[in-house]
């Protein structure tokens, strides 16, 4: 049933002037409203702070009703759900495990028709209501089993949405789409039934060659981060494609949007070498993630400086889809030259194809964090341990 108690005006007054205070001592307090379970009030307070910054829509808009904070915490941001509205187009669109329907508020400002399914009914109810406090008008809201719904309204639907929930019986096991529910590869054949086009949201944890295994007709897989945090794969399917795979990787900021694109074929580009040159170049983490770390550097025309090391050099400053630093100083991972240019400094600390830790470091050479100084631990070409010693552009 819709927790209607919650949306009183005194309640809402109440959760409001909470933002963004301390919940445990906001939960140590007494009720002030006896009528209404208290901790049904003090999840309000939590949930909708957490939405403060990923769901603004929702903040900003009156009498919205929030699920449970990890709820809040597994939506799409609204970041991430505007990236994905860019992905479709056509008519109707069906999202079989709706959630909290961040999603599909964007989908709808890109498709006419958009229909929520949710198994929870509770979470439907409370979703079906927010949509109508946003003045969303096309959006259906279904509950119950989105299988049994698929079949029931019996359609041809533009693309169907997938964003399958782990099982907790898969945990502690290898992340595969088959330990999730919907069981998105057993049910595949019946979706490409209802459907010419399939997009599949997965965590970040599912490897992307893992995912090949179980999927089929895969076109393109969006690695999609916000601020250098990879946040979601997305699985693009079309029923009659079975050409080469397009790997598309973004990094949404706050000032632009970082997009690098390749052509998942098996022939590895051949990377160029060299010892580290003026500028040093950290790819992003969805480039990171994608494994093309050749292909970024030969489509920059960047040299590698070791096999598995993953960062770049050259001599001529250029614009990249990540980090971007000035090589100061290059030093070979010696006790003399380390006393003398960084211990007891100041400095922020990366490793990349190094055998120590970025806490052993700092404790061996008294490494205080932070500071305009960048330090890459890393491997050169020639297998020595080196140092590079950067500022940041």
């Amino acid at each position: 049933m819709l927790p209607n108690s919650l949306l009183t005006a005194e309640i809402q007054n109440f959760i409001n002037k909470n933002i963004d205070k301390s919940i445990s001592k906001v939960a140590l307090q007494k009720n002030p409203f006896p009528k209404v379970e208290w901790i049904s009030i003090v999840n309000q307070i939590e949930a909708k702070t957490k939405a403060k910054t990923k769901l603004p829509s929702w903040f900003s808009a009156q009498k919205i009703i929030y699920p449970t904070k990890l709820s809040i915490e597994q939506t799409s941001s609204e970041k991430t759900a505007s990236f994905k509205a860019r992905i479709v187009s056509g008519g109707n669109l069906i999202d079989l495990t709706g959630g909290f329907g961040v999603d599909d508020y964007y989908f709808a400002k890109k498709i006419k028709t958009v229909v929520h399914c949710e198994i929870n009914p509770e979470l439907s109810q409370i979703v079906n209501h927010n949509f109508e406090q946003l003045n969303v008008k096309n959006i259906t809201c279904h509950s119950g089993d989105s299988i049994d719904t698929l079949a029931t309204l019996d359609t041809k639907w533009d693309w169907i949405y997938i964003d399958p929930s782990r099982r907790n019986d898969a945990k502690g096991k290898v992340f595969m789409l088959k330990d999730c529910s919907p069981n998105v590869p057993e049910y595949l054949d019946l979706f490409f039934n209802y459907s010419k086009s399939i997009l599949i949201k997965t965590a970040p944890l599912l490897d992307i060659s893992a995912g090949l295994t179980e999927l089929k007709n895969v076109k393109t897989i969006h690695i999609v981060a916000v601020d250098n945090e990879v946040k979601e794969l997305l699985w693009e399917l079309h029923k009659e494609y079975s050409g080469k795979i397009n790997i598309k990787t973004v990094n949404i900021a706050k000032e632009n949007e970082a997009v690098f694109e390749f052509i998942l074929d098996g022939d590895t580009q051949i990377p160029s070498y060299s010892l580290p040159q003026k500028y040093l170049y950290e790819a992003n983490s969805a480039i990171m993630k994608s494994g093309g770390f050749n292909e970024v550097g030969a489509f920059f025309k960047l040299n590698k400086l070791h096999k598995h090391s993953h960062l770049y050099t050259n001599s001529t400053l250029i614009t990249f889809p990540g980090r971007v630093f000035e090589i100061k100083t290059t030093i070979p991972y010696h006790k003399i030259e380390m006393k003398t240019f960084l211990e007891g400094k100041q400095a922020n600390i990366t490793i990349r194809n190094f055998p120590d830790t970025v806490e052993n470091i700092r404790k061996k050479w008294k490494i205080k964090e932070g500071g305009n100084q960048y330090c890459f631990f890393t491997t050169d070409e020639n297998d020595m341990k080196i140092v590079l010693i950067c500022t940041k552009i």
